[in-house]
């Protein structure tokens, strides 16, 4: 069957924020797998078999089916627990998880629809949300060398992705958002984060 695999299996959309959030995952852990590239409304039928959603990311890993980009992220760590990306205690984790929470309702929720919905009248409005939101979160930024921990955790992998897309939502940061830009320097570079990127996503940040 073409859904059982010996080979952990990514469908990824190139240029989708979800998606990439859990490249970066993969790559932070060193994780083999294989990534098949998915346009959008052009999925395989693999993908339309597997995920009564047809939605990215999804990912395969032999017979099991995981199709939600944080229940797929939370996976990834558990079974790959080194490094571990996620706090010990519980305290923490509650913590990071409804950072994560709150990320993916107010910074993906409107990236997502800037992404739907180019042309739209709505765009400027979402843009202005979105930014205004990201600036909102600057005092946070300053208080440990990542999000809110003193480690790479999957709250920056939830983070990055939008940080990366601001200047192709023709969002830009002002001089009181040093933080998030210092920030931004710290995560960018990083080797996991650098091979997690697909060319479009590349192409996002070419001046």
């Amino acid at each position: 069957m073409s859904s059982r695999r010996s080979a952990m299996t990514l469908f990824s959309a190139p240029h989708d924020p979800w998606s990439h959030r859990v490249r970066i995952v993969l790559a932070e852990k060193g994780i083999p797998s294989d990534t098949v590239s998915v346009e959008p409304g052009r999925f395989p039928e693999d993908l339309l078999d597997l995920n009564p959603y047809h939605s990215v990311p999804t990912l395969v890993d032999r017979d099991l089916v995981l199709y939600d980009a944080r229940v797929v992220t939370e996976y990834l760590d558990e079974r790959y627990p080194h490094p571990p990306l996620m706090p010990i205690d519980p305290l923490e984790r509650a913590k990071l998880r409804l950072a994560m929470y709150r990320i993916e309702r107010d910074w993906y929720g409107p990236a997502c629809r800037i992404d739907a919905d180019t042309g739209s009248e709505d765009v400027p409005r979402l843009r202005r949300e979105l930014r205004e939101t990201v600036l909102a979160s600057a005092e946070l930024f300053r208080v440990r060398p990542y999000f809110l921990s003193t480690e790479f955790s999957l709250l920056d992998a939830c983070v990055a992705p939008i940080l990366w897309r601001l200047p192709h939502y023709g969002i830009d940061l002002p001089k009181e958002a040093q933080s998030i830009v210092r920030y931004a320097a710290n995560i960018f570079p990083r080797p996991g984060f650098c091979a997690s990127l697909t060319g479009a996503e590349q192409q996002m940040r070419v001046a």
